[in-house]
């Protein structure tokens, strides 16, 4: 199995609109996003602190749909 990579939650906010993921709603420190086909996710943006590893493989998982894989090869993409 391959590693999460450590990310914060502002740098996954912009790989998310990469995407393709429109921001729907800002509350706090939470940032709602949504994609044209459905797809919803929540992503708590804290400055300088990296999430979760829980969270962001439910993040990957439950809210975009993917696979782990091809999460690490779209993100190692997004990071050119």
């Amino acid at each position: 199995m391959s590693k999460l990579p450590a990310i914060e939650g502002s740098e996954l906010v912009k790989f998310l609109r990469w995407l393709g993921f429109k921001v729907i709603r800002r509350r706090g420190s939470h940032i709602r996003l949504a994609s044209d086909d459905g797809r919803i996710t929540t992503v708590p943006v804290h400055k300088g602190k990296t999430l979760p590893k829980g969270l962001l493989r439910t993040i990957i998982r439950e809210d975009m749909e993917l696979e782990l894989q091809e999460f690490l090869k779209l993100y190692k993409k997004f990071k050119g």
